[in-house]
């Protein structure tokens, strides 16, 4: 294990620390009430978050499926810490864990291991946080290299305390509690593709795991819910694909949307994107078997 500096490991600690008070701070809704205003702020705060986690943290950050200038990564960083995801060099180092050792024991957040069953599943929802696994074995050299990425990830706390604070100027208790709420619901919705994704939903393509496309993780986190996709074309900037009866078919992505309208305002460039040939070739026999016998039905009729 790396052995980190007592600055770092006090910084990181903070990180489960704030989520467990976010947990307990959702409370506030149950004396304060929610009004219209406060629901909108709710979910204004999730989507804005979790498209940061999503298009920022994963697709940018750790899988370079595209690229963008350095200010905006900043900034998309900056935003996904004050969703409580930890910073960009932590977060970049447990999910290159999990694709390397996915699903073994070495994978820090699989529903299969150490856990099974309902114990895996707290274990891959969250409970993970909480144990030794939480420390990443070494950290990723290009973030730690860029001097503003690595204070994002040591001040990560930063970002979410000063948006609590926000909250609590605008509207007092109530939002200051739609504010913790919006927080856990986010950081529910993200470990969904920890658990969920590798237990329920199809899988078109081939895999050496468990991944899954699943339209209720892809609807809550925007899209990261084709998890299988992801799994079989790691470094592609949309996950919403899929193959039904031999023909690829595109799936609703809404970070996939987001980052097009980054290139469309020139903010974003060199998207990875697999063809249809390689699609088609990575995915599973029944597919093409399914086409056959439809083909064979037709053919029959005739």
């Amino acid at each position: 294990m790396r052995q980190y500096s007592l600055p770092t490991i006090v910084s990181y600690l903070v990180g489960p620390t704030l989520i467990i008070v976010s947990h307990v701070g959702s409370l506030l809704v149950l004396t304060t009430g929610l009004s219209w205003g406060a629901i909108a702020w709710i979910i204004t705060l999730y989507l804005i978050r979790m498209l940061a986690t999503t298009g920022i943290y994963h697709r940018l950050l750790t899988h370079k499926s595209y690229q963008t200038p350095a200010p905006l990564l900043w900034i998309g960083s900056i935003v996904a810490a004050s969703a409580g995801q930890m910073g960009p060099s932590w977060w970049k180092a447990h999910h290159l864990i999990h694709h390397q050792y996915v699903e073994s024991d070495r994978d820090p957040h699989s529903p299969y291991t150490p856990f099974l069953g309902i114990k895996g599943f707290y274990w891959a929802q969250g409970g993970w946080l909480l144990s030794s696994r939480f420390f990443p074995d070494k950290l990723p050299l290009d973030v730690e290299s860029d001097l503003v990425l690595k204070v994002v990830d040591r001040l990560h706390f930063i970002p979410l305390v000063a948006l609590g604070a926000i909250s609590y100027y605008f509207g007092g208790l109530e939002y200051l509690g739609a504010f913790f709420l919006s927080t856990t619901l986010l950081f529910h919705g993200v470990q969904t593709v920890n658990s969920l994704s590798h237990i329920v939903g199809d899988q078109p393509f081939i895999t050496d795991d468990h991944s899954r496309n699943s339209g209720l993780v892809a609807f809550l986190t925007l899209g990261e819910g084709w998890h299988n996709l992801h799994h079989a074309f790691q470094s592609s900037c949309r996950h919403g694909i899929t193959i039904r009866d031999g023909e690829v078919v595109y799936l609703p992505d809404p970070t996939f949307g987001f980052i097009k309208m980054l290139e469309f305002l020139k903010l974003a460039s060199k998207l990875r994107l697999p063809n249809e040939k390689d699609l088609l070739a990575k995915a599973k026999k029944q597919d093409f078997q399914n086409l056959e016998l439809a083909l064979a039905s037709k053919k029959t009729n005739f």
